[in-house]
């Protein structure tokens, strides 16, 4: 039996045991290739014979007959038939190329984090296995070919998903996005003819995405191909893994029971009497087509001449073509739906830049005699654009009814559409097309009925005339008063047009006069469609939408679109009724498709099995950018007693520039402590996974009372795969005076990588405010930073985690904003910020690291022990600092919290001359020296405190003296202060240099809320 179908495609993939063991060298690209025993798999055990092998029917009792397929028998990881997951060998698949750039199987490397994909698709770790290329030859256009097994045949239902991740850079480009950019193509190899399925979009984010392609009615062997293609200014990679294979393996034969609006096909299998003649061989023997059953239906494909059909004086007028002459751009068909041939004839029209919009192609019939059984059945494809349409009418009198619509993008694949006339007078069937922007539309196998029999009076049936030329220029749309506005104002969730018509069909809507601007992209054998309560319901009234019979021939959800949207700000959230009884099981969920970075996000779910649930539902769409649609999908057995409805849908706080009024107000929505929900903070929706609003007990426990809620972010789950993840604020209202921002934060384990907060300036750069990367431990530590006036910009804070990879976890609770700065940091490790310090006098202090300093500096901090940490130095060369003068460094104000304090700090003197250091404390402009040290430390980092007990606020001064030697610098890294006076001697100080993790192990301690009161060990 042939796998179980699931979603649609979006727009924008003998008796022998085989082992096999493949060394690769890491050198050759930017990922650990170290390529393992690929593990041992069984091979037809049954023997069963060659024509019974990969052609997706388990013949043996083990279907160790679909095995080395280019597909296994199934993902024991992900519980998927006829998958290949790569984890335990290369399913068969082999490089064909003729040079070194090829495919090897590998996986991700942590070293190189960032430059590759840090996870495969299956595991979600650097654990999982992948087909990756390796790194092409430089300044040349490479190809590297991948090949599958030999498969028998595939049914017309066959769909061919894959995961798919580029990486790379282009010169002088920016990324990926521009027009001379790397090609994943997937194509199968039939007939001596090579056909392309599928080839990457323009634009395409960092990330794994899913490559649908559906091959068609194959009646012979064939073999996928995968190529990327390289220009010569690009070093791009590409990883591919979970290749699935559905619905892909022929009807059961055999005698079965057919239903009573079924026939049976000749193998013996039952197939719905609506599907026989139409065009696709449903059955696997072709008997539901043969020239005996379809001889009183009339066939137009296209393949000699238009059949009678007349297209209309444009433009754009309807062209015949085949995708031979056509060229492989993305959105053009790259075959006919007759033959599955390149060779193969169609109609089309694509989209022309320069014409204004609105142009419609037309494609009329002969004129037909009134009747009630005439059917057409036709095959449409759609791809490239969100805004092409395809309707069909019927036209009696000089007056169009409109009988069935197609808009948006259907993705690469012809799609079954069938219509029925009922009609009382004489009629012509009327095709239109519009191109969106980018876009095709495309026609094929026109097939009429019996029942649509061909007027020979020829009584006189006119055409409408076409409406004119709009009333807008290109890129721009017409309110309902007239008025013309910029295509991108529409649906962006303010009203933009005088009457507000720019925002009535944008998603909001209770279907009672019309779908609100969803519309059906289903391609499979469901569909959604407007329908009416005819009893009683608690959560549906009026009309709504629902899941119908669809005229596709796939297997898998029906797919309902939103216009295209936005931006929408943080807070946007989409509530909507819903009602869903399912038999014996289905779904129904929501997804957006963001346009921008080519993916599609699953926001929302609910699945039921033999049982009927229903309600409001919230559903947050947080911040994004223009364009994106949301997606309705449903999957039931409507068979039965099953149905799916939605109604009542409404798009709540989207409006992007939504501000916080008063500061009031934004201090209420920064502060939080999580108990009651996330006050004014928003997951960021596009980044790779969500912080999770979490409670426990003991160790990750939060800190407002130990057993309430926090925010926390687990690299080890499921939903945490991926790099990073972000938590927003609303648009904030201009900051004409700083403010603090203090919070408690928890970073645990080995790999959990970089917490930040960040401040975003409308129209400015991003800046980072406060940072801290690796392991602090796994009990809360108390950080503050202050946020900066903004002038008259409008600004948003944001967390962010960046993983390392995939072990430990990261806590944020009880942030708490208030006015004024914050006081001078009680510790400072200068990894991410000086500090607040402020640098005076004849030298310079300034923030380095030995790995990017501008000056002579200790070839490590101390903070970290590497090249890459930061701390404070000056250089005391007589040219930089001549003798007796003085370089100071002076902190914000402390806050006298005890009668005693302890100041700490890690100091370093160059050998040579490098001068004295000399520190001051300053309170009510009072300065008292405390310390000095001179040129008898030697370099090395040496630690120092000294017990202050202040009347107040009070300040510490740092003062580099010259000494006139002709090199030698002084530098100062991990300044803290704690409440208490310093432990005394006998206590254990450390004074030689700590490296990283006891340096990391003693700051940990030193954020403690009381750190005085912490013995140390």
């Amino acid at each position: 039996m042939s796998p179980a179908g699931h979603a649609c495609p979006p727009s924008p993939a003998a008796g022998t045991v085989l082992s096999s063991l493949w060394v690769f060298s890491p050198i050759v690209s930017l990922i650990a290739r170290t390529i393992l025993p690929s593990g041992s798999v069984v091979v037809n055990s049954c023997s069963s014979a060659a024509e019974q092998l990969c052609n997706f029917v388990c013949d043996c009792s083990d279907c160790s007959d679909e095995n080395q397929c280019g597909y296994l028998q199934g993902s024991a990881v992900l519980g998927t038939p006829f998958t290949c997951d790569f984890e335990d060998s290369d399913c068969g698949w082999q490089d064909v190329g003729t040079s070194t750039y090829g495919w090897v199987r590998g996986r991700a490397s942590l070293a190189t984090w960032g430059m590759g994909p840090h996870s495969d698709h299956t595991v979600g770790t650097d654990l999982g296995w992948f087909l990756v290329t390796t790194s092409p030859p430089a300044k040349t256009v490479a190809t590297a070919w991948l090949r599958s097994p030999e498969m028998r045949e595939a049914a017309a239902t066959c769909e061919i998903r894959t995961w798919y991740h580029l990486s790379g850079s282009c010169e002088s480009t920016q990324g990926l996005n521009q027009t001379e950019r790397p090609v994943l193509r997937l194509a199968v190899a039939h007939k001596d003819e090579v056909v392309e399925l599928w080839q990457s979009p323009e634009r395409s984010s960092k990330g794994w995405h899913q490559l649908v392609a559906y091959p068609g009615r194959i009646m012979e062997q064939f073999q996928l191909i995968f190529s990327l293609t390289q220009p010569p200014t690009c070093r791009a990679e590409v990883a591919l893994d979970d290749i699935m294979f559905r619905n892909c393996g022929l009807p059961e034969a055999g005698q079965q029971a057919c239903g009573a609006q079924e026939s049976r096909c000749q193998r013996g299998s039952c197939l719905a009497q609506r599907r026989f003649c139409d065009g696709t061989d449903d059955c696997g023997d072709s008997s539901d087509e043969s020239a005996a059953q379809c001889k009183n239906f009339t066939h137009c494909s296209f393949d000699y001449d238009l059949c009678g059909w007349e297209t209309v004086a444009g433009p754009p007028v309807w062209g015949r073509n085949t995708s031979l002459n056509l060229g492989t751009s993305y959105s053009i068909p790259a075959r006919d739906h007759s033959n599955n041939s390149r060779a193969g004839f169609f109609l089309h029209v694509s989209s022309d830049p320069t014409a204004q919009t609105g142009g419609t192609a037309q494609l009329s019939s002969p004129t037909f005699q009134a009747t009630n059984s005439c059917s057409l059945v036709l095959y449409c494809h759609l791809h490239g654009s969100a805004t092409s349409n395809l309707r069909i009418s019927y036209v009696t009198n000089s007056t169009k009814h409109l009988m069935r619509e197609r808009t948006g993008d259907l993705g690469s694949c012809w799609v079954r559409e069938r219509v029925d006339f009922n009609v009382m007078d004489p009629f012509k069937v009327l095709i239109e097309g519009v191109a969106g922007r980018g876009g095709t539309v495309a026609i094929d196998d026109l097939i009429l009925s019996q029942g649509c029999v061909k007027e020979q009076e020829k009584p006189l049936v006119t055409l409408p005339s076409q409406a004119g030329a709009g009333p807008c220029a290109a890129a721009a749309v017409a309110c309902d008063s007239g008025e013309c506005i910029a295509a991108e104002l529409a649906c962006d969730f303010a009203d933009t047009c005088a009457d507000g018509s720019d925002e009535k069909r944008c998603g909001t809507t209770t279907f009672e006069s019309g779908a609100g601007g969803w519309h059906d992209v289903s391609v499979g054998r469901l569909r959604w469609g407007l329908q009416k309560v005819t009893e009683s319901d608690t959560f549906l009234t009026g009309t709504f939408l629902a899941l119908q019979t669809g005229e596709g021939q796939m297997v898998g959800p029906a797919k309902a679109r939103s216009p295209l949207l936005g931006p929408s700000g943080p807070a946007c959230t989409m509530e909507m009724s819903y009602h869903i009884h399912s038999d014996p099981q289905g779904f129904l969920a929501i997804s957006v498709t963001d346009h921008t970075t080519g993916t599609t996000q699953l926001v929302w779910q609910t699945q039921r099995r033999g049982s009927t649930t229903g309600g409001r539902v919230r559903v947050p769409l947080g911040e994004r950018s223009r364009p994106f649609q949301v997606e309705l999908l449903a999957l039931v057995d409507l068979q039965g007693s099953a149905s799916v409805s939605v109604d009542n849908v409404t798009f709540e706080q989207c409006y992007l520039n939504t501000v916080s009024p008063t500061a009031a107000g934004m201090a209420r929505e920064l502060s939080c402590n999580f108990e009651r929900g996330m006050c004014g903070w928003y997951q960021d929706l596009s980044s790779d996974f969500k912080w999770v609003h979490s409670t426990g007990q003991g160790q990750g426990s939060d800190h407002t009372t130990g057993s309430g809620y926090f925010l926390s972010v687990d690299s080890s789950v499921p939903w945490s795969h991926g790099q990073r993840a972000q938590l927003l604020t609303s648009q904030q209202e201009p900051a004409a005076a700083p403010r603090c921002l203090s919070f408690w934060y928890r970073l645990a384990g080995p790999q959990i990588g970089t917490l930040s907060l960040k401040l975003r300036p409308e129209g400015g750069e991003e800046m980072v405010l406060w940072t801290r990367r690796g392991t602090q431990g796994s009990i809360w530590h108390r950080a503050w930073a202050t946020l900066p006036s903004t002038g008259q910009r409008r600004y948003q804070v944001a967390f962010e985690v960046l993983h390392d990879g995939f072990l430990g976890d990261v806590g944020l609770d009880d942030i708490t904003q208030t006015a004024g700065p914050c006081g001078a940091k009680l510790s400072c490790s200068f990894e991410a910020e000086d500090c607040g310090l402020a640098a005076s006098g004849k030298g310079t202090w300034q923030r380095q690291s030995n790995g990017t300093g501008t000056t002579a500096g200790p070839v490590a901090d101390h903070t970290t022990g590497t090249a890459a940490g930061h701390y404070m130095v000056v250089n005391t060369g007589r040219v930089s600092l001549p003798a007796g003068h003085m370089a100071a460094l002076t902190s914000q104000p402390y806050q006298s919290s005890m009668s005693a304090q302890c100041l700490a700090f890690w100091y370093q003197l160059s050998a040579g001359t490098p001068g004295f250091l000399r520190v001051f404390v300053e309170q009510s402009r009072v300065r008292r020296k405390v310390l000095s040290m001179s040129t008898m430390e030697g370099s090395n980092w040496h630690r120092s405190h000294v017990t202050v007990q202040p009347e107040g606020d009070w300040q510490v001064v740092f003062e580099a003296v010259g000494a006139g030697g002709d090199h030698g610098y002084i530098a100062l890294d991990d300044l803290h202060v704690s409440v208490g006076a310093c432990p005394k001697p006998g206590h254990l100080w450390l004074e030689q240099p700590l490296g990283p993790p006891l340096a990391q192990l003693c700051l940990g301690l030193e954020e403690w809320d009381h750190p005085g009161q912490v013995p140390w060990p």
